[in-house]
């Protein structure tokens, strides 16, 4: 994954992506996709405990600092043993805080990793300055929120991949789409798959394992009709609502399909070319245009009006939100015809 950078101000150490981090005097991990800064916080304690068991953790938090705290636990131990200070909240810091921190990476102690952790926002600004200009010989790893469905893609492909696991591409569709709203929800699925399958992990093991999670019969729901098997599609829409389904997400799960179908549309090219240009990855154009088979201009627009109207009904403006999904499925099983 590669890191983003920030064109606000100039900046003269590393900016790595939350997997690449590495032992540095001083680590600025920023970015607001708290899920991947814990998980590069771990990653980093843990390539300097196999360095040296002795190292010594020590937690602090900005908002609550104490003066000389910094400069206490970074002193050198009796031992001599390795420290790695982890400081919190620093988007959040007092006036101390920022003051110590600022001299200490002036002129950062020996046998010390100091890690500095900021969700966003401009308090502490001055310090991230510094550090991003070079002060301390630090590096930065960039935490951002992952929101494109290609970036969640490859997220669990990683996961897989790092654990030299087979899954096949309708067993990661579904386990992304099961849970693309929460990251860590995502990360403790693949997870739990890699350490309970021994065989290939395949479509039929993610429903076993998640099978009842709402996104999944969701998708479930859109991809019968947008094949055309209204009757399926119906079917499992009444079994998905009868199990516990809210009518919200599954609107969610058809407007996400229909946007992709209405995007790829009219683009030209490979499936790598315009995965890229419209964020994507080609496993979703591919799939976009083969269901847009059977499809006409009219008939996009009409699903998407349709799709507008029974997202305000699901959500209070309509009286009966079961009859306006059916509706809906209807429409789009019929590639947007009118009844």
């Amino acid at each position: 994954m590669a890191a983003r950078t920030s064109s606000k101000s100039a900046v003269a150490i590393p900016q790595l992506p939350w997997d690449q981090v590495r032992p540095a005097p001083v680590v600025l991990v920023s970015g607001t996709e708290a899920f991947l800064a814990d998980r590069a916080m771990r990653q980093l304690r843990d390539i300097l405990k196999t360095e040296d068991p002795s190292l010594e953790v020590s937690d602090i938090r900005a908002d609550d600092y104490a003066p000389g705290e910094l400069l206490t636990l970074a002193s050198p131990s009796l031992f001599g043993e390795p420290r790695l200070l982890r400081i919190t909240n620093v988007e959040k810091c007092n006036d101390v805080f920022l003051t110590e921190a600022l001299a200490y990476v002036a002129a950062p102690a020996e046998d010390t990793y100091v890690i500095l952790r900021h969700n966003g926002g401009v308090r502490g600004k001055k310090l991230l300055d510094a550090i991003r200009g070079g002060a301390g010989g630090g590096i930065e790893v960039v935490c951002t929120e992952l929101k494109k469905d290609s970036e969640k893609f490859d997220f669990a492909v990683a996961e897989f991949r790092t654990a030299r696991r087979k899954i096949t591409p309708s067993a990661l569709r579904a386990v992304v789409a099961a849970f693309q709203d929460d990251l860590s929800e995502l990360a403790s699925a693949c997870q739990q798959l890699i350490s309970d399958s021994a065989a290939e992990i395949t479509e039929a093991t993610v429903d076993k394992y998640y099978g009842g999670r709402v996104e999944t019969n969701a998708f479930k729901v859109a991809d019968a009709a947008l094949a055309g098997r209204m009757g399926e599609a119906l079917i499992l829409l009444r079994h998905a609502l009868a199990t516990g389904a809210d009518p919200v997400p599954v609107v969610a799960a058809f407007a996400t399909k229909m946007r992709t179908m209405a995007r790829v549309s009219g683009a030209r090219g490979g499936a790598n070319q315009i995965a890229s240009s419209l964020g994507l990855a080609p496993w979703q154009v591919d799939r976009a245009r083969r269901d847009l088979a059977g499809w006409s201009d009219e008939g996009i627009g009409r699903a998407i009006e349709v799709l507008a109207e029974t997202d305000a009904s699901v959500k209070g403006a309509g009286r009966d939100p079961v009859y306006a999904l059916e509706r809906m499925v209807s429409v789009i099983a019929r590639r947007g015809a009118p009844d």
